[in-house]
């Protein structure tokens, strides 16, 4: 499922190094943005290269928590105690690609059949077998679930942030694992050491 690719040439390795990489990126939707499936949105950028991008949005819950997922795809959280919050969490709408797919955001790694390494301590996993390992009560220590993932073409993620429709900066995963969900986006755009107030005024008159 990975999206690099190189072959080796010195030439292209030369341009590589000048291209843009947003892999382990907050997108930020500008406050401008009308798109009704990104604006207001953080997303992770699990991927990013001359080809294309792929994420997941952060902040967008569906009205189903991660109980009810693993019900709907006969899991049990056997191993994990009533009292455990993970249960109630709620799943992501990572985006508007494959939203009938079940996509696990996770640190640590781990290995599991189907998996994409974005940093040397978080993934995104594709694979069943990561949700067994949840239920079983061995899986990461943290976990993000979603339906859907968020994708772009080659050129149309840089397109759209020359447009400026994006924010980028640097993700932190204390955002993305711990911190509540309507604290997410501005929490994100204080890591560009912006106030989010200040910010929509200055787009508000754009």
């Amino acid at each position: 499922m990975a999206l690099s690719d190189t072959d080796g040439s010195a030439t292209d390795e030369k341009s590589s190094s000048t291209e843009l990489n947003l892999t382990n990126h907050f997108l930020i939707a500008m406050p401008s943005m009308q798109d009704p499936v990104f604006g207001g949105s953080v997303v992770f950028i699990c991927e990013h290269s001359p080809r294309g991008a792929m994420g997941m949005l952060i902040n967008r819950p569906t009205d189903m928590n991660v109980a009810g997922l693993f019900d709907r795809i006969d899991l049990k959280l056997e191993n994990i105690p009533d009292s455990h919050p993970m249960g109630k969490d709620p799943v992501m709408f990572g985006g508007p690609v494959q939203d009938d797919r079940g996509f696990v955001l996770h640190a640590p790694v781990g290995k599991y059949t189907s998996s994409l390494q974005v940093t040397d301590d978080i993934a995104f996993t594709t694979s069943r077998d990561v949700l067994e390992a949840i239920a079983a009560g061995d899986g990461p220590d943290r976990v993000l679930m979603s339906v859907g993932y968020a994708g772009w073409g080659a050129g149309q993620l840089e397109k759209e942030i020359l447009d400026n429709q994006w924010l980028t900066v640097l993700a932190d995963p204390e955002i993305v694992f711990s911190l509540p969900l309507e604290e997410r986006f501005n929490a994100a755009i204080k890591l560009l050491g912006i106030d989010p107030l200040m910010l929509a005024t200055i787009a508000g008159h754009a």
